[in-house]
């Protein structure tokens, strides 16, 4: 999940965004283009009361990236569903998504269903009010498809083989299937064109004029038979990054991200330890074949048959390629920040990993430090840290900057902690050379910079000449996003510990 100030990293694709508060989901939404859609929130002036509440309400946004924006709306209604957001109120008793239902009866016909009640088969759901009765429409006056129960009079009057061949077509039309009866139609009128039949290759023409709106359209998203769970992952520099999504009826209902360390056999190693105290599902799907011993370790714990699939083709290799696909976009959504910061800093290797630190005090009180973390260009909460300041003179913003400096790289020394990749220390070149002091006396040879804030410049170890960078620049946003993140997480430490001395007093 990213913050507000970090819609940038959000993909140009096609989804649903999901807004948080502290705790939980608040709105869902899609979008033909997340990163478009989720900034038009917090650029435009002119929203109303309920959405201005909405934002400034918003604290964490996550997203899932979906293959068309019909795709992202059948998804949105699946998490509405599921979740119930505040501010999602009209959308989720919204009338439009309903199904089509070819009713059972002696004379079968065809309504519309908001439930799964009537013996039948069902059709959709449907994105769109228009487009289902688009739909109705079609397969009632151009094929003769009932909508409503059959009368007594009505029954005798029909002929049910012949009503039979009519609902034959409705049922291709709805199941998707329009090329394959435009195809048979076609056949059908070249061969009573050439017996002269003209009346009949008429009512035939306008069928196939009907099915070609249809099809042009692109007008049914058909739902899906399978529930159960998929997960697919990435390799990277050693580590897994994996995603989790649970199904339902083909839909995707939320996303879990983990990311460990590489190891043989982590797939069944995590199937084993994520399921040991959650219900496990009839299906999972997953990049690769595991032990049939992992397949018989869930089947008994769950006390039922549990298929762990590789599909090959078809769609659930359709559904574990989609997983595939949002792995970038989840967790690599910094990336190109990150790339263009490499470039204008002119580093050796790639900075995975930042650190960057921050003095915060109150009138020169209650000073403390704090250390934020960014990896893949991502904020990393796991390895955010805040120090309070020993020394005595604490209200010097450069002995506080010294302490903490070598308070973290000698903690990083004695546990033999991983290095970042870079150091950002807030400030000019004052506060830089503070840090570069401490990093030499620790033999340590971390590339550092300071950022100050007033006109954005960056200060290097060997140049007092600073950079400015124009203000679009991805790799002076990532360094401006960590800086601030920073700041925010001093200053809550900060009033946290100025609010426990209020109440001491």
């Amino acid at each position: 999940m990213i913050k507000p100030n970090e819609i940038s990293f959000l993909p140009e694709s096609p989804g649903c965004y999901l807004f948080y508060d502290e705790n939980k989901i608040i709105y869902v939404g899609k979008a033909k283009n997340l990163k478009k859609r989720v900034t038009s929130y917090f650029q435009k002036v002119d929203h109303s009361p309920k959405t201005l509440e909405l934002i400034s309400k918003i604290k964490q946004i996550d997203f899932i990236v979906t293959n068309s924006e019909s795709e992202a709306l059948l998804l949105e209604n699946n998490l509405i569903k599921l979740h119930y957001p505040k501010y999602n109120i009209d959308l989720k008793d919204s009338r439009r998504y309903a199904y089509l239902v070819l009713v059972q009866d002696e004379i079968p016909y065809l309504e519309v269903a908001r439930n799964r009640l009537k013996k039948g088969e069902y059709f959709g759901p449907f994105t769109s009010g228009n487009i289902r009765k688009t739909v109705m429409d079609v397969v009632s006056r151009t094929f003769k498809v009932l909508t409503r129960p059959a009368s007594q009079k009505l029954k005798k009057l029909i002929e049910k083989n012949e009503y039979k061949k009519r609902v034959e077509k409705a049922r291709l039309i709805l199941s998707g299937k329009v090329d394959e009866l435009i195809k048979q139609l076609q056949d059908e009128m070249k061969k009573n064109s050439e017996i002269k039949n003209y009346e009949y290759s008429l009512i035939l023409r306008n069928q196939i004029t009907a099915l070609n709106f249809l099809k042009e359209k692109q007008i049914m998203e058909l739902s899906r038979s399978i529930d159960g769970i998929i997960i697919n992952y990435s390799i990277i520099s050693n580590e897994i990054y994996l995603l989790l999504f649970n199904l339902r009826k083909g839909i995707v209902e939320d996303k879990q991200e983990f990311v460990f360390d590489e190891k043989e056999d982590f797939l069944e190693e995590f199937l084993v330890q994520y399921f040991d105290t959650l219900d496990i599902p009839s299906l999972i799907l997953v990049p690769e074949k595991v032990s049939p011993l992992i397949n018989d370790f869930l089947s008994k714990k769950a006390n039922k048959k549990v298929k762990i699939i590789v599909p090959k083709s078809g769609e659930k290799k359709e559904l574990l390629d989609f997983v595939k696909e949002n792995i970038g976009p989840t967790f690599f959504a910094g990336n190109e920040r990150v790339e263009e910061l490499k470039k204008v800093l002119h580093l050796e290797k790639l900075p995975r990993i930042i650190e960057c630190f921050d003095i915060s005090h109150l009138s020169g009180t209650n000073t403390v430090a704090s250390m934020v973390t960014f990896k893949d260009g991502l904020p990393d909460k796991s390895n955010y840290r805040k120090f309070k300041i020993r020394t005595e003179s604490n209200s010097d913003d450069l002995v506080a900057m010294e302490e903490v400096i070598r308070r973290r790289y000698t903690r990083v020394i004695k546990d033999n902690l991983k290095k970042p990749d870079l150091i950002v220390i807030d400030g000019g070149p004052t506060q830089l050379g503070v840090a570069i002091n401490i990093l030499r006396e620790l033999n340590l040879t971390i590339p550092v910079i300071s950022l100050a804030k007033q006109f954005e410049e960056i200060y290097f170890p060997i140049s007092k000449i600073p950079l400015r960078l124009d203000k679009k620049n991805k790799g002076l946003q990532l360094l401006i996003s960590l800086r601030d993140e920073t700041h925010r997480f001093g200053v809550t430490y900060q009033r946290s510990l100025r609010t426990k001395n209020l109440v001491k007093k």
